[in-house]
């Protein structure tokens, strides 16, 4: 096995120097530093992480408790978190709670139980013991919280009010006044609120049987909501989703009933996924900003480990932005 010795010696360098680059916590000249990575590469060397911890009293590991990763806002997130870990030398270990309360608890004491340094949250309905990561003794931050924040722990996450805001000001600045919103319910009653401000705006009230659910933030829902709508007799002249998988199944429910977007009627999502770029017609959408949520909590995380402190309990709200895309015009006619 390659040793931090046999590192300094190929470089030139004291065990201390390479200590210090692989860690990367004190300053190293930039030409030292080029030798320490040369001589690690070559060689191969790969840091042992057990004595590491023993060493420094810490495990080199941040939990992370997700719903999913099959949901694209999700796999983002995560993906963001982890390279930021990596740059700084940590692991990231994976959790998902699947819907599942009680799975999530059970995470939870898993992650208690494996000592990792710190736990990032991205989940609010299926974890119901708040208490319990008050009482982990790591640093916590709770991320993508869309439900009221629980006191007591910090938390970074989106204006979801706002994102359905602005998808609804966007819609009746287009001169729409006849609105259906299929939204993931009860999960996404704050994005369905701001859309209803929205219109309220101009005098417009949207009706309790103009919102539908979706079962799912899936397409498939959001496909089945928009023909149970239109069988309903409801033509509306806009559809607002609370995500933006949902409204690529409304887009093409739409479709397959005969009917045009935009031009017969027009679709605005939120999350702004991958997929939603280069659908057809492409999506107009309220924009997240996911990465760089999980760019501040988990910053706010390893700042705490560093600094062997608690986060402080505050409240941090990223703002969402409008991206126009094809699938929003002004109401025929």
């Amino acid at each position: 096995m390659v040793t931090m010795d046999d590192v300094a010696r190929r470089a030139g360098v004291t065990k201390q120097t390479v200590s210090n680059v692989v860690r990367g916590r004190a300053v190293v000249s930039p030409r030292t530093k080029a030798k320490v990575e040369a001589a690690i590469a070559e060689l191969g060397y790969q840091p042992n992480l057990v004595a590491r911890g023993l060493a420094t009293g810490t495990t080199m590991t941040v939990g992370f408790i997700v719903p999913t990763v099959a949901n694209p806002f999700y796999s983002a997130v995560v993906e963001e978190v982890e390279t930021l870990l990596e740059m700084h030398g940590y692991h990231l270990l994976l959790a998902t709670t699947r819907g599942d309360g009680e799975r999530a608890r059970r995470h939870l004491a898993s992650l208690s139980s494996r000592s990792v340094d710190a736990v990032l949250v991205a989940e609010d309905r299926d974890l119901g013991d708040v208490p319990l990561l008050e009482r982990m003794g790591v640093p916590v931050v709770l991320c993508a919280w869309e439900t009221t924040p629980p006191g007591g722990l910090p938390v970074v996450t989106v204006d979801y009010e706002k994102a359905g805001y602005l998808a609804g000001r966007h819609m009746h600045k287009l001169g729409h006044r006849r609105p259906v919103v299929i939204a993931d319910l009860p999960a996404h009653q704050i994005r369905v609120q701001g859309m209803r401000r929205a219109f309220a705006e101009v005098g417009v009230t949207v009706p309790d049987d103009s919102v539908l659910a979706a079962p799912e933030a899936t397409s498939e829902s959001g496909y089945a909501a928009m023909l149970r709508a239109l069988g309903s007799g409801n033509k509306p002249s806009c559809v607002l989703t609370s995500t933006d998988a949902i409204a690529l199944g409304v887009t093409e429910a739409l479709r397959h009933q005969g009917l045009r977007v935009p031009e017969d009627v027009a679709v605005i999502g939120i999350d702004d996924i991958p997929q939603a770029a280069h659908a057809h017609p492409p999506l107009t959408t309220v924009s997240l900003p996911k990465r760089r949520m999980a760019r501040d909590a988990t910053g706010l995380l390893l700042n705490a480990i560093r600094d062997k402190q608690p986060v402080p309990p505050d409240v941090s709200l990223l703002s969402p932005e409008v991206v126009v895309r094809a699938t929003c015009a002004p109401p025929a006619g």
